[in-house]
């Protein structure tokens, strides 16, 4: 969604990994916020608040990645650990990532 524009549920069941009617209400709960729209016969497509939230959760991602990398955990294992890692890390701790990184560099 957030690279193509648009995804079906099936595509979207797919890569996360969940069954249909789990997607389906996960697109839902996305629409109810206003982060989602639908289009019959089409797909999903990500709302401009949509889009600027996934945005943040690529950045939030990648920051974790990064420092993951830094201190020499490679790089497939840095993807894995970090979607666990990014949901539990605050935003003064992801700041302070951040700043390592940029001292780093």
């Amino acid at each position: 969604l957030a690279t193509g524009g648009e995804a079906r549920l099936v595509d979207i069941a797919r890569r996360l990994g969940v069954s249909h009617p789990t997607a389906v209400k996960s697109i839902r709960r996305l629409k109810r916020e206003g982060l989602a729209t639908s289009l019959p016969y089409r797909g999903v497509f990500l709302t401009e608040a949509g889009r600027a939230l996934a945005d943040r959760v690529r950045a939030r991602h990648r920051i974790v990645v990064e420092l993951l990398c830094a201190i020499g955990v490679p790089p497939e294992a840095a993807e894995a650990d970090a979607e666990g890692i990014e949901h539990h890390v605050s935003k003064t701790t992801l700041d302070a990532f951040s700043r390592f990184l940029t001292e780093k560099r």
